[in-house]
């Protein structure tokens, strides 16, 4: 048997660097070397972007929680967080550089 995929995710331009699924929220949001997040529905329906401010590039880590809020990591230090409806709620810059 060989296996199949359930969807085909498009919209980005780059490389993916990171990903994650929120099986709850049916949603799975990955991010491109050079270019925005973008959530997706299971069934690979573009639904949002995810836009941070203009020195947010490059996301490393993506986490998203059942309860609709995603954490991203971009690789100069700075986290934001956004609701799944695509609003940008948070940010906060670290001294610390993840590897």
């Amino acid at each position: 048997d060989f296996a199949t995929p359930r969807a085909i995710l498009t919209g980005h331009d780059y490389e993916i660097t990171c990903a994650t699924i929120c099986a709850e929220l049916g949603l799975v949001i990955s991010g491109s070397k050079e270019g925005p997040c973008l959530i997706h529905s299971m069934n690979g329906d573009l639904l949002r972007t995810l836009e941070g401010p203009e020195n947010c590039l490059r996301p490393k880590l993506i986490q998203a929680s059942r309860e609709g809020q995603c954490v991203i990591y971009y690789e100069n230090g700075l986290f934001c967080v956004f609701s799944v409806n695509g609003r940008l709620q948070a940010t906060m810059e670290t001294d610390d550089k993840i590897k």
